[in-house]
């Protein structure tokens, strides 16, 4: 067989496929064969608000040619006394590799071939139900599956429930719990900041990965790493970047190494802010500032005020090769779907670059966000962008 790379997951797992004589596709992780697939010629839409109106029939809801799943030949899933179980980390690779080639699509109905034995198919048809990757039909008579992009993309399937934790793009296990972080009263009192807010958990430990995406059009996995004071490499990267003529226009703190290590200190213990280097396959190339807006002092010019869960970001990126075009659409679209991740409260994303900051204000629309008004800080004229947790994960931006 002639296999096709596809994309690298989280810990290097690396996904292909081939056709098969049979006309069907197969998926596999590394060398193990995990699932086959086909379109059909029958096709089905995922028909909501039209169900029960004379338009239940007749709507402008798209319809999708249904995907039918079957297992690889071969496989002991197979097996007349039950086989064993598939399991959900090969599911959600699979899974993933659906959305990369069928990533134009809302949704995908999905159907499940003969070769599945009842207790494989009952196991996958409830991992993907129950965890939110797949859901049925208002309408009782539709009977398949439909995957969905959005709840894929929010990081459905993924975690400790699911024993889905080094593949999944949310790196730290911290990042996982069985429900949201709890909300406590919390007050903030600085110079330019009054608050009250709920309280925010932890951060990750210094250096700690806290995600991890492979980004198919520069063939790259991008990685976010806590910021640690005490680590050489990030602190020379740093120093550096600060000092990088284009990023002292915007960022106005190019110095000493002594002035930045006491910089990214200060910021390291400030509650609201959590620093963090990016990098493209381990080579450091950028820094980010994920800020809670409520006690960020931005939240006073924000139209209508922030909301609990709202998160802010500040970013930079230092090495001159990967500024630019794709790079730059990946790595915003990337810390995005961080921040939305990162608490599924968060409804609305915030950067307020300045307003000669033209570069930065198309990296924010490449990722939804948005010019909603113009400010005057004491020290800059900043665009205020704005995105949507719902517009972000309807669109087609992460393939």
């Amino acid at each position: 067989m002639h296999w096709t790379p596809l994309l690298v997951l989280p810990d290097g797992a690396r996904v292909s496929t081939a056709r098969l004589p049979i006309g069907s596709t197969t998926i596999a992780v590394d060398d193990k064969q995990v699932l086959d697939f086909q379109a059909l010629e029958q096709t089905a839409g995922l028909v909501l608000a039209a169900v029960g109106t004379p338009y239940e029939h007749e709507n402008p809801v798209p319809k999708y040619a249904v995907v039918e799943l079957s297992l690889p030949d071969g496989s002991n899933l197979t097996a007349a006394d039950g086989g064993t179980s598939q399991s959900p980390s090969d599911a959600w690779a699979a899974i993933y590799a659906l959305w990369t080639l069928f990533h134009e699509q809302e949704h995908i109905p999905i159907t499940f071939s003969s070769a599945f034995n009842a207790k494989t198919r009952v196991e996958l048809e409830e991992y993907v139900l129950l965890s939110g990757l797949a859901r049925r039909a208002l309408d009782p008579f539709v009977p398949h599956l439909f995957l969905e992009r959005s709840t894929f993309w929010q990081g459905s399937g993924q975690g400790p429930l699911w024993d889905v934790v080094s593949r999944s793009w949310l790196q730290s296990t911290r990042a996982f719990r069985a429900a949201s972080f709890p909300s406590s009263p919390s007050f903030t009192r600085t110079p330019t900041v009054i608050a009250a807010h709920p309280l925010r958990p932890p951060k990750p430990s210094p250096g700690e990965c806290v995600y991890k995406r492979y980004c198919a059009p520069v063939s790259r996995t991008l990685a976010l790493h806590a910021l640690d004071v005490g680590d050489d490499a990030h602190m020379d990267a740093f120093h550096r970047f600060m000092n990088d003529e284009l990023v002292n226009k915007g960022w106005g703190e190019a110095g000493s190494e002594e002035k930045h290590r006491a910089y990214a200190q200060a910021v390291w213990e400030d509650p609201h802010v959590l620093p963090v280097m990016m990098s493209w396959d381990g080579e450091l190339m950028g820094y980010v500032e994920f800020t809670w807006i409520r006690e960020d002092h931005v939240a006073t010019y924000i139209p209508g005020g922030p909301l609990d869960y709202d998160r802010g970001l500040h970013a930079l990126i230092g090495e001159k090769k990967f500024r630019g075009g794709l790079f730059s659409q990946c790595w915003m679209r990337s810390i995005n779907h961080y921040m939305y991740l990162a608490d599924p409260r968060t409804q609305r994303t915030f950067a307020e670059p300045k307003s000669q900051n033209k570069a930065m204000i198309h990296a924010c629309s490449h990722a939804d966000m948005l010019q909603e008004t113009s400010f005057y800080f004491p020290y800059k004229h900043s665009v205020l962008v704005i995105g949507h947790r719902e517009r972000f994960f309807k669109s087609d931006r992460l393939t």
